[in-house]
């Protein structure tokens, strides 16, 4: 295995992006902890950077023979972080989306989610995150290949819509803290602490802390 650490992986600019990609990550799983108006803020400032620092990733060759890379962000794992943002922004989770191609054929107005589109973006970014730390330079180089097709032809243009849709709902004029949303009646007698997600959530929270530190 190459240990060139001449290879593009090892550029100031692959630095740089692993280093906000980390914060990018810690940000969304700590999104139970965070009041929504500062979710909101945080993303505001997190996405465009992410971008730039994505934009000028080096877009290299495959080394891999088998061209196989490992996943490590499991369904599980992805179900909870999408969970856990679309709890967050509550009724403020659905926007219209414009860039689509999908919306020259539809006479409907079409939506999209903050949540999904945030947790689709968290998969391809940790599962990198992921292959860099194990130090092997081909398996770096193809995550680093594969993160920057999936930014060009997928999640990019998610990115910018998330970000459109965040800074909406951060100068609309209303009052976006949880406490203002409409509550059904009944949810008040409901301890959410007890809910499923929450404690699925506050485990894998807990498991993945290591990692966090670690990367």
């Amino acid at each position: 295995m190459q240990t060139d650490f001449e290879h593009p992986v090892y550029s100031k600019n692959v630095i740089e992006f692993v280093t906000v990609a980390k914060e990018f990550c810690a940000w969304l799983e700590n999104t139970p902890n965070l009041p929504r108006r500062d979710f909101v803020e945080t993303g505001r400032k997190m996405l465009p950077l992410l971008y730039i620092k994505t934009s000028v990733l080096p877009k290299t060759e495959t080394s891999l023979e088998d061209d196989f890379l490992e996943k490590f962000v499991t369904e599980e794992e992805y179900q909870q972080i999408l969970g856990a943002i679309q709890f967050k922004m509550g009724p403020y989770n659905d926007y219209l989306e414009v860039f689509t191609e999908d919306m020259q054929r539809s006479v409907e107005p079409l939506t999209a989610t903050i949540s999904e589109n945030l947790a689709d973006i968290y998969q391809d970014i940790k599962d990198f995150l992921m292959s860099y730390r194990t130090a092997v330079t081909e398996i770096m180089n193809d995550s680093l290949l594969e993160l920057v097709n999936n930014f060009e032809e997928f999640w990019g243009q998610r990115l910018v819509n998330v970000l459109r849709a965040l800074h909406e709902v951060a100068f609309n004029g209303e009052n976006i803290d949880e406490e203002a949303d409409e509550k059904d009646p009944l949810e008040d007698k409901r301890n959410t602490d007890d809910w499923m997600i929450s404690k699925m959530q506050k485990n894998w929270q807990s498991s993945h802390k290591e990692d966090r530190e670690e990367i």
